[in-house]
């Protein structure tokens, strides 16, 4: 017998992780055709016995429509479940609604509760979040040197928008002392790794220091890329 048919005979004998197991073949068409509502119906049946990840997964669907109605609030609901059970990226999306005020009331402060949870168990996007909200003052006191602990934590995970602000609070100065080498070296690293912004700043500040400086933010910037981001310092 095929693993999706002895997968599927626990699915239906109401076993929440072979539940889980077959919504996410179906997510992926894996063994099975992709079918997106069928996936949202065994992440749904997962969900209601308390499967975290399923509870996690059937709020994505619900946030972005796929295999049920675009529904923020039902996003929400299930995004809360799985972080009431310490799902990071549940708490992370739910971080963001609060944000934007879709599916739950706009509310900093919840938002700022709900990345913490997440930013400490490591997850580079709550890390990140976390840091905006204490750049700004949102939820938060406003507090720059908090904001650069968090963006560091996320770029040190290759999260680019966290290396690029890092950047930007070193070449401003905001929250640790102004250094445009690091700055560039932080910015160099951001557009790498992808960042749209990031090569336009790298180029600004390039023209704004010395030859022998950029020549030591260039090698930062290998050095930080090629043997660990310890090396992102001079």
């Amino acid at each position: 017998m095929a693993a999706a048919a002895w997968i599927r005979l626990a699915a239906e004998q109401e076993h929440a992780r072979a539940q889980f197991y077959l919504g996410d073949m179906y997510e992926r068409g894996q063994g099975v055709y992709q079918d997106y509502a069928e996936a949202a119906r065994w992440y749904g049946r997962s969900a209601l016995l308390g499967d975290a990840e399923a509870q996690y997964k059937l709020g994505t669907f619900h946030e972005l429509g796929l295999g049920v109605a675009l529904d923020h609030a039902q996003a929400a609901s299930f995004y809360r479940s799985a972080a009431e059970q310490d799902h990071a990226l549940a708490q992370t999306n739910l971080g963001v609604l609060y944000t934007t005020g879709q599916g739950v009331a706009q509310h900093h402060g919840d938002a700022a509760i709900w990345f913490r949870r997440a930013a400490e168990q490591g997850q580079a996007r709550a890390q990140f979040n976390l840091g905006v909200l204490y750049a700004n003052g949102l939820g938060v006191e406003p507090d720059a040197g908090q904001a650069v602990a968090w963006y560091r934590l996320a770029a040190e995970q290759d999260y680019a928008a966290a290396q690029f602000s890092l950047g930007l609070a070193y070449y401003n100065g905001d929250g640790v002392p102004r250094d445009p080498v690091l700055a560039y070296a932080w910015a160099n690293v951001a557009a790498a790794n992808g960042h749209q912004d990031a090569a336009g700043v790298r180029y600004q500040i390039a023209e704004q220091i010395s030859a022998s400086d950029l020549v030591t933010a260039q090698q930062i910037a290998q050095q930080c890329r090629e043997q660990g981001y310890e090396y992102c310092v001079r």
